[in-house]
């Protein structure tokens, strides 16, 4: 039977003790999604084959890096891409638990729109130990994140719902950092390709972790790496947020998101960001502190 889609992700090394637990919860979570789904795993970080053999989901091992040894996103999706013949793609990053809501919401994007991304807030909840997967695993983790799960803020994004023939071209961001899902919404934007926020319909959640797998610990927005990206997405003017959807998937129909303050504030963040990445001038002096505000109510 055809897939619809095809969810693949590359995948930290399971070598530290926690990061093997969420990401092997999170691939669960994948395999149990239905049959209309198929899982890549991207990328040959140590223990990914093993894991790959025991779930039996297929390893796409030749992904291309840079200079610092980190996975290109470019690489990843043209990987996946190849190995599929579903129609939708998603990626999601190896912490991300998803529940067969997702799925319904995908079906129904499908019916009411051709081009698309899709994308959404997570919540963030604290996962220590391996999940139950046996009956009725999408209600319990629904109520685990209704007690004690945090809403995120519209601000990064850890999954993308996208037809197949999108995204054929992405530039060599590495993967892991700062700024390549920022560019995602943006290429969007400028293609004429609807971002639908899929937050009222579909609950995504990210198991909560510490930075120790990166250089230095330090979370990945200080890398150079990100710096990197950054540069690679065209500069502060293309790093999009979920505020830049423009529909939002409500009740099974496409609408307009309300205009919330939030969204208020980014709207005229971006009417006064400068055409071109000047850092100096009016427009950027008062854009910089429209985006401190926003940041500030985001948290």
């Amino acid at each position: 039977m055809p897939k619809l889609i095809t969810l693949f992700s590359a995948p930290k090394p399971f070598t530290n003790p926690h990061i093997n637990v969420i990401q092997r919860n999170a691939i669960q979570s994948w395999l149990h999604l239905g049959d209309q789904v198929e899982v890549f795993l991207v990328g040959d970080e140590e223990g990914l084959a093993e894991v790959a053999r025991e779930y039996g989901i297929v390893q796409l091992a030749q992904v291309e890096r840079n200079d610092q040894g980190t996975p290109l996103v470019s690489s990843i999706f043209e990987l996946a891409r190849q190995a599929s013949q579903a129609p939708l793609m998603v990626y999601a990053n190896a912490d991300i638990l998803l529940l067969p809501d997702f799925v319904r919401a995908a079906q129904t994007i499908l019916r009411q729109c051709q081009r698309f991304l899709a994308i959404g807030q997570r919540w963030d909840l604290v996962v220590k130990k391996p999940l139950d997967f046996s009956e009725g695993w999408d209600q319990r983790l629904r109520a685990e994140v209704k007690h004690r799960g945090r809403l995120h803020p519209p601000a990064g994004s850890d999954v993308f719902l996208f037809p197949r023939s999108e995204f054929q071209e992405i530039p060599d961001f590495a993967v892991g950092r700062a700024g390549w899902d920022n560019w995602m919404i943006f290429h969007a934007c400028q293609q004429g390709v609807t971002v639908v926020d899929i937050t009222p319909s579909a609950t995504m959640i990210h198991q909560d972790h510490d930075y120790s797998h990166l250089p230095g610990g330090k979370p990945h927005y200080d890398l150079e790496e990100s710096e990197r990206n950054l540069s690679l997405a065209g500069g502060m003017r293309s790093m999009y947020y979920i505020l830049d959807s423009q529909v939002q998937l409500k009740d099974g129909h496409l609408q307009s998101p309300p205009l919330t303050f939030l969204r208020l504030l980014r709207k005229i963040e971006l009417w006064l960001m400068p055409p071109e990445e000047r850092r100096r001038g009016w427009r950027w002096w008062i854009a910089r502190r429209f985006r401190r505000a926003r940041r500030f109510r985001m948290r």
